[in-house]
């Protein structure tokens, strides 16, 4: 008969206490941080290939004058449904899923702080998909851009539900990310290895935290400023009606406390991945460490004063064009001390050049030409000639795709092994990234030239006499490349996660604690807790990792660890597997679905949400009493 206390009956009970339900219903109950990421991911790549053939469309139509391949409205259709896919369903949700799959393994835990609200984040986040893209399968596909400004929006101008289902969307991927962001800040804050201070946290983890915060700060006004639209459009308010006292113009100053900070929402975790494989590339530990986190900590701060930036064509008094025109300007250092220490990193270390790094180094050099034109569209003056143009649309797309997809190409390259046990090729993995990074910057820099000429956005065709064919016709030609490019690197994924070269556990040399864990790791990532006694501890514990034991194994069970020095202070009982999550958001996806037609789903649609969230939080077991915590090396 085996002994219980051994080693190995430890390990395979602990397998056993935190693995999910075989089949459909293990998929469906799942609360593993890793599955829950990887479907984000999944969905995300969904979306990314059809905003793409949208976009792809769209450069069609423009590449020569005087096309009609597209009538004006499925143009409108089809940039309002590009950019709200892009901005909404893509960019944000995809950070966040980086860092559910991340950030518990960078902290040496076994799980999120709430693994429930992470498995209802993605639930509700895939019924704000559906909410946009299964309308646009009948032909009800919103058409106002990806703002939908009032009065255009209003009821007098939109009838139909086209900007209800636009407004209910925005509504459900915010409730989704700011479930995600609380999710990942307390996680953060709390259970963070043994040793892990402040000053020892990973700068992707930091920069997940600001991020977080912002949401949290953030996404609750633009969510306001939808309802009040659906309002005004259901139950005849008149938050934006100026003939009834309504102001269209606050529209736009919620939107954009909102849509301005999403910007660095997006960049600061950008940010993060740059950091983590510059140092592991580089081979050395990242030049000014405290730099880069106050960096980021500037950025998360002046991110909330640059949103009038946006409306400097409004007409506003000359103090507020003054006073934004200086702080958006001033958000230019501190991310030029980012790029300062990066570069300085490479510089004094023994850089690789191995794909992950490749796509670090197009970021700098485009993230560097955006943030240029960001600075030239900063100021009132220049930026009143150049709203509206093409020259904005280069800007933005410089910052967004330079700024953040190249890091995450980067990024999913550099964790895919950890992911998946297996290395993607390199050879296919470069010829790639040139494809994208070529065709991006031949499609989209010669749209700086076509805005300065005069060229305005959002027109579906223009006459041969504006001069302008030529370089829509280099634009769309760079922006096949790249497209074809993004379906070599899908692609390429597929083929080695089925046939690429076996990874081990830290194929890149990386320094920090994920990388400790099995490829892939197991489900609950750690057999041990590691203990840590430095920045970059795989690098400076050349022995294995010291680690903590006194976890229970034959249910799930966390430590919690104290703010700022990462003390150990209790056990907390993990929730296991449960139907709840994905109940309470079928019932919230009734609700907001209903809200559309008539303002008593919001009374009917609660008896469902009531009883998914008492199925939720129905009492359980208190928590685990078993033996006291210790530390020891191995």
């Amino acid at each position: 008969m085996s002994d219980p206390r051994t080693p190995a009956v430890e390990l395979r009970t602990l397998h056993v206490s935190w693995a999910d339900a075989p089949g459909i219903w293990g998929f469906l109950t799942t609360v593993d941080h890793k599955r829950i990421a990887a479907r984000y991911i999944l969905t995300v790549v969904l979306l990314l290939f059809l905003a793409g053939m949208l976009a792809l469309d769209m450069r069609l139509q423009l590449a020569m004058p005087d096309m009609e391949r597209m009538t004006p409205q499925l143009y409108n259709e089809s940039f309002s449904l590009h950019g709200s896919t892009m901005l909404f369903l893509v960019s944000v949700p995809v950070m966040e899923a980086m860092a559910i799959w991340l950030v518990p393994l960078m902290l040496g835990q076994r799980a999120l702080a709430f693994p429930r609200l992470a498995a209802f984040s993605y639930w509700l986040y895939l019924g704000g998909v559906l909410m946009l893209w299964v309308p646009h399968a009948f032909g009800i596909t919103p058409d106002l851009g990806w703002f939908e400004y009032p009065p255009l929006s209003g009821p007098a101008y939109s009838p139909g539900h086209r900007a209800d289902i636009w407004a209910q969307m925005i509504t459900f991927t915010e409730v989704a990310a700011l479930a995600a962001s609380v999710n990942i800040a307390a996680t953060v804050l709390k259970m963070r290895s043994p040793g892990m201070t402040l000053a020892r946290i990973p700068l992707f983890v930091w920069a997940m935290f600001l991020a977080s915060l912002m949401t949290i700060f953030a996404l609750p006004a633009v969510m306001m400023v939808t309802s009040m639209l659906i309002a005004d459009r259901l139950v005849s308010t008149q938050f934006f009606a100026a003939a009834a006292g309504g102001d269209p113009i606050l529209f736009q100053h919620l939107f954009w406390w909102f849509g301005h900070p999403e910007v660095y929402i997006i960049f600061l975790p950008a940010a993060g991945f740059v950091s983590v494989i510059v140092e592991t590339f580089s081979r050395r530990t990242l030049f000014g460490h405290a730099a880069v986190v106050l960096s980021m900590l500037a950025i998360a701060a002046l991110a909330f004063g640059l949103w009038v930036h946006h409306m400097f064509a409004v007409g506003l008094p000359r103090l507020g064009n003054d006073f934004y025109t200086a702080a958006s300007m001033a958000v230019a250092l501190p991310a030029g001390v980012q790029i300062f220490c990066w570069i300085a990193t490479l510089a004094s270390g023994r850089p690789r050049f191995d794909t992950p790094l490749l796509w670090v180094l197009a970021f700098i050099v485009t993230f560097v030409i955006g943030g240029l034109s960001g600075i030239m569209t900063a100021s009132a003056p220049l930026d009143q000639q150049v709203t509206d143009t093409y020259f904005v649309v280069a800007h933005f797309h410089y910052v967004l795709v330079g700024g953040a997809m190249f890091p995450l190409f980067g990024a999913f390259t550099y964790w895919y092994p950890k992911a998946t046990g297996r290395m993607m090729s390199e050879l296919w993995g470069k010829i790639s990234f040139w494809l994208i990074v070529g065709g991006f910057n031949l499609g989209f820099f010669p749209m700086h030239i076509l805005g300065l000429q005069g060229m305005p956005r959002r027109i579906y065709t223009y006459s041969e006499g504006m001069g302008w064919g030529p370089l829509n016709m280099v634009a769309s030609i760079g922006s096949a490349i790249a497209v074809a490019g993004g379906v070599l690197f899908v692609a390429n994924a597929a083929w080695s996660y089925f046939r690429g070269r076996a990874a081990g556990p830290n194929p890149w040399g990386g320094s920090t604690l994920e990388w400790a864990a099995p490829s892939p790791p197991p489900q609950h990532n750690f057999d041990a807790m590691p203990v840590v006694d430095s920045l970059t501890p795989l690098w400076t514990q050349k022995q294995e990792l010291a680690v903590m034991t006194g976890l229970a194994v034959d249910r799930r069970e966390v430590l919690v660890t104290s703010v700022v020095e990462a003390t150990p202070e209790y056990r907390q009982k993990s929730p296991p597997p449960s139907i709840a999550p994905l109940l309470a958001a079928i019932a919230v996806t009734i609700l907001f679905v209903g809200s559309i037609f008539t303002p008593w789903a919001l009374v009917w649609g609660a008896v469902p949400v009531a009883i998914g969230l008492t199925l939720w939080f129905w009492p359980q077991r208190e928590r685990s009493t078993t033996g006291p915590l210790r530390a020891r090396n191995r």
